[in-house]
């Protein structure tokens, strides 16, 4: 206990008399360490944000939508999902409630414009139903009623970046804003919801569904999504599997035929976006464990130097009666020190980066750094010190004591 406690104290003084060596012998460490504890509490936060995103839409929702592989696409293939479809599910399917269409108008964003002030905005068609549907309420004014759609109403609910965008009075209820050269009017602003994966959701329009048709033209079948609740979720699997019935039926899909549509609770999307999240993690930590490897070397390389420089003061302790267990242990321990410190470093400059981003982008507001991504990180660290600085330990603890005696 006496030999490790000496060792440990040489060991803290080796590294304080040559503290900028120090320094720079850890600084792969730190910026290894630094990279897993950034990207791990930024990768936490969000995988929380949107997780409560998809929570948010509950547990007994479907969402309903085209879908063909790449390979389809490519070759010139097209799957819809359309109005009838709408209608036949409305009318075939029970214990379902709050069914609501999505007809995006523009295939992504469209210009909208105010006076002299032009934007581009996502401008969607929906249902009153679609408020409840994905957690979306006004914040001023109202949302889209039944008689808005009915009569095809050229009425608007906003976000609240479009105020900003457009430089919208504080209150734009009343006002006027211009979208594919019709005219609609404000009714509402939602409740804002902020960022996710970079997509600002507070940056669209909803207009009743009715009118959003009429925009396309009457010769457009357009691809729309929809959404819907399950009454009693117990019969989720017979729901889906009747809407896949009619779907299948309507696209005159034949048995064996791959469906050209996709059926989803929000629970398999949130499952689709952590499977993506888990590669994009794996794929960094890669990268991380490079930096670790990185500064694992410039430890083993400063050490062997350090063993040079030492070589007559190593001869002195081996004349003295130190073993070569002892020599070993104490190189051996000024190497894991280094990088542990580096690890101690990193850890601080990451939980600060981490926190920073968080608060510059909403999107990682919800950032932490898990106490698994802490212990990986000290562990990695006391693990690189030991990994390589075992050569230079054993290195110094082989030396003969007359020569090293004799080295200049």
């Amino acid at each position: 206990m006496y030999n490790f406690l000496e060792s440990l104290r040489s060991a803290f003084q080796s590294v304080r008399a040559h503290a900028l060596r120090s320094f720079l012998t850890m600084l792969g460490i730190v910026i290894g360490v630094m990279a897993v504890i950034a990207v791990v509490s930024l990768i936490q936060g969000f995988s929380k944000s949107v997780t409560s995103e998809f929570n948010g839409l509950g547990t007994n929702s479907l969402t309903i939508q085209s879908y063909l592989p790449r390979k389809d696409r490519l070759a010139g293939k097209i799957a819809k999902v359309t109005t009838d479809d709408l209608l036949n599910i409305q009318h075939a399917v029970t214990g379902i409630s709050g069914l609501s269409p999505i007809l995006p108008v523009g295939r992504f964003f469209i210009p909208v414009k105010y006076r002299n002030q032009t934007t581009n905005s996502q401008v969607l068609g929906s249902t009153p139903d679609y408020a409840v549907n994905n957690g979306t309420y006004p914040e001023k004014g109202r949302f889209i009623v039944p008689f808005d759609d009915l009569q095809h109403r050229h009425v608007a609910v906003i976000g609240v970046t479009l105020i900003t965008k457009l430089h919208l009075p504080e209150d734009p209820l009343g006002q006027y804003i211009q979208i594919s050269g019709q005219w609609f009017k404000i009714v509402g602003v939602l409740h804002p919801k902020g960022q996710i994966l970079g997509f600002d959701q507070d940056n669209q329009v909803i207009i009743p569904y009715g009118t959003a048709h009429s925009l396309l033209g009457a010769a457009v079948v357009p691809d729309i999504a929809i959404q819907l609740k399950v009454n009693d979720t117990k019969q989720m699997d017979a729901v889906v599997g009747r809407i896949s019935q009619i779907l299948r039926r309507n696209h005159h899909l034949k048995s064996g035929q791959d469906d050209d549509f996709k059926v989803q609770t929000p629970s398999q999307l949130l499952g689709n976006f952590t499977s993506v999240m888990n590669a994009i993690t794996y794929i960094l930590g890669g990268i991380v464990a490079i930096s670790l490897l990185v500064g694992g070397i410039g430890i083993m390389n400063i050490m062997l130097v350090s063993v040079t420089e030492r070589t007559r003061e190593i001869g002195i302790y081996k004349s003295l009666g130190a073993r070569r267990s002892d020599i070993m242990l104490q190189f051996l321990i000024e190497a894991v020190i280094l990088a542990l410190i580096g690890g101690i470093i990193g850890l601080l400059l990451g939980y600060g980066i981490g926190m920073l981003v968080a608060y510059l982008v909403p999107a990682f507001r919800d950032s932490f750094v898990p106490w698994w991504a802490i212990v990986l990180a000290f562990g990695f660290s006391g693990g690189v010190g030991v990994i390589f600085g075992i050569t230079p330990a054993a290195k110094a603890a082989a030396l003969d004591p007359i020569e090293a005696l004799r080295y200049e």
